[in-house]
């Protein structure tokens, strides 16, 4: 019995860094950096990140208590990966701690943040954006207006992918808008 409670929380991890490896990876995509506005910095991917994950945390929400189980699994497998990067720039083991928990609350607000304007539709999430994903640079209206329909967009395609898929960890993100690239 234990034998087997461990292989299924092994899978579930599998699967968890299988979905937050995808959101990594659609998040590290230069055109959010070099063709929306959003900033090239530590705090800029963290944003991106988040937004991502964010995401995927919503939809996961729908399949109930598995769904729950891999959206907890996800957010862990997230916050440890802070950790870890933090630790790799230098961070003294006194301090991770500290903006590790700072992480999770920035994480847990922006993700109210995100589900109360996806859910207002009226322009609030540019300013979710605009706020959290902007929060150090003046952004400019196209780039907040792309974001905010790409942000639509994907939330949108997640909610029609199967439970099945997401539940095996795969997702699928539409790709970034080109807002600079378009005016080059």
């Amino acid at each position: 019995m234990a034998l087997t409670r461990l292989f299924r929380r092994s899978q579930l991890l599998d699967r968890a860094h299988r979905l937050y490896g995808r959101a990594v990876a659609q998040a590290r995509d230069p055109a959010f950096y070099r063709d929306c506005g959003v900033p090239d910095t530590l705090d800029g991917r963290f944003e991106t990140i988040a937004l991502h994950a964010i995401l995927v945390l919503r939809r996961l929400r729908w399949e109930g208590e598995e769904g729950g189980a891999l959206g907890q699994a996800l957010f862990d497998v997230m916050m440890d990966d802070m950790d870890r990067s933090l630790r790799e720039m230098g961070v003294g083991d006194l301090g991770v701690g500290r903006r590790v928990k700072a992480m999770a609350r920035a994480f847990y607000g922006r993700a109210r943040a995100y589900e109360a304007a996806l859910a207002a539709g009226d322009g609030a999430l540019g300013d979710a954006l605009r706020r959290n994903l902007f929060g150090t640079v003046a952004a400019s209206a196209a780039d907040v207006a792309a974001l905010a329909a790409y942000v639509h967009g994907t939330a949108a395609a997640l909610d029609a992918q199967t439970g099945a898929e997401l539940l095996a960890g795969e997702v699928r993100f539409l790709s970034p808008p080109r807002v600079g690239a378009s005016e080059a």
